[in-house]
């Protein structure tokens, strides 16, 4: 079958609640394949843009229901997920194994056998309920065992941690003020039960990604997961354990997956004008990734994906990233890639989306900029 990129970016802004505002929180999440949580502000906008009446706190709110939990996941960063999510593409990070490699063992400390011992020990100590970064470091360096890897338990990078997240040994429980705490999902999710083997989640977790970024192809998918750390032969089998369910379709000369129930809409699907403001860390970007020149023109690829790993607010046209944005109070900066003009009234409703989602009376728009806009670093 024959599609184009302009079907392919309409189909994904519905796909995605951009373009038709979504239902519950959780809904939201799990349709976009988590929410990437590093920044909490980012993950509240992310949903508060899709939802059809955003709420202050939504995303918080239900992380603290226990119908979504907060752990590190795809390329080790934190997320929120629902915990059906979870169970689909938590066995895929751990299938990776990175502890095992010798440069991870160089920089992080820790042998196989420590991080298994970690990843029996670390459930123990939080029987008893959640604890913060520094009860559970106090904890474990009661064990002589585990004096060695001290600094990196401290770490706020949480690097030896995250191999314990993958194997569902720990996630990050309600925040204590500042201070975040640890506690284990089957502790945090009613119901929840051991993470199935990675053959079992592979297939679950590729139709889940196909059907908000598709079409796509086996090392996008991976690259989205794990930055490309799973064996492409276990990926690949993954695709190919879903038989008949995909469909394989060409995007003007792309040959790529596609779940075959969504084939007739995408095919269906008419490209219209339309401009949204998403916000910094967005899963419209980061599924695709930004090395994905159809969606990000290469040569503007530094204004999206900056410094420390910071990903900028995206000014989105028909489907495709345009520019960035900022909010400095209720002024927003626009700059467009290439010095590129919107007439007012194709922007004024993005404009006053944002403001229904960040909760604001009001917000104006203070200059389209011919140069990316400064964005804050997080590092």
């Amino acid at each position: 079958m024959q599609l184009t990129w302009d079907q392919v970016f309409t189909w994904r802004l519905a796909r995605h609640y951009v373009s038709e505002s979504g239902p519950a929180v959780p809904a939201i999440v799990e349709r976009i394949c988590g929410v990437q949580a590093q920044v909490g502000s980012a993950a509240e906008t992310a949903v508060a843009l899709r939802s059809a009446k955003p709420e202050p706190g939504a995303l918080t709110r239900e992380l603290g229901a226990g119908t979504l939990l907060k752990t590190w996941a795809m390329r080790g960063t934190l997320h929120a997920l629902t915990p059906r999510s979870a169970a689909a593409f938590l066995p895929l990070m751990a299938a990776t194994r990175v502890w095992e490699k010798a440069s991870w063992q160089k920089v992080f400390g820790a042998t196989p056998a420590e991080v298994a011992a970690l990843t029996e020990a670390v459930p123990q100590v939080l029987a008893d309920g959640p604890l913060t970064r520094e009860e559970l470091v106090e904890a474990l360096l009661a064990d002589q065992a585990f004096h060695k890897l001290g600094e990196e338990l401290k770490s706020g990078w949480g690097a030896l941690l995250k191999p314990l997240s993958w194997q569902g040994a720990l996630c990050h429980g309600a925040a204590q003020g500042n201070r975040i705490t640890f506690t284990t999902p089957a502790q945090l999710i009613p119901g929840w039960t051991d993470l199935p083997t990675a053959e079992e989640a592979g297939p679950v977790a590729v139709a889940a990604y196909l059907a908000a970024y598709g079409p796509a192809t086996p090392e996008t998918f991976d690259a989205w997961l794990s930055r490309g750390n799973n064996r492409k032969p276990a990926v690949r089998a993954w695709f190919s354990a879903l038989g008949d369910a995909l469909t394989e379709v060409e995007i003007e000369g792309v040959r790529a997956y596609l779940r075959t129930e969504d084939v007739d809409e995408l095919a269906a699907a008419t490209p219209r004008e339309s401009v949204h403001l998403l916000g910094a860390f967005d899963q419209y970007v980061l599924g695709p990734g930004t090395k994905d020149t159809e969606l990000l023109p290469a040569a503007h690829r530094s204004e999206v994906s900056k410094k420390a790993g910071w990903i900028a607010p995206i000014v989105v046209v028909d489907g495709r990233i345009a520019g960035t944005w900022e909010l400095d109070g209720p002024d927003l900066s626009v700059a467009l890639f290439d010095g590129a003009k919107l007439p007012a009234k194709r922007l004024d409703p993005a404009v006053a989306r944002v403001a229904a989602a960040l909760g604001l009376d009001a917000v104006k728009v203070r200059s389209a900029q011919t140069r990316p806009p400064s964005i804050p670093s997080t590092g």
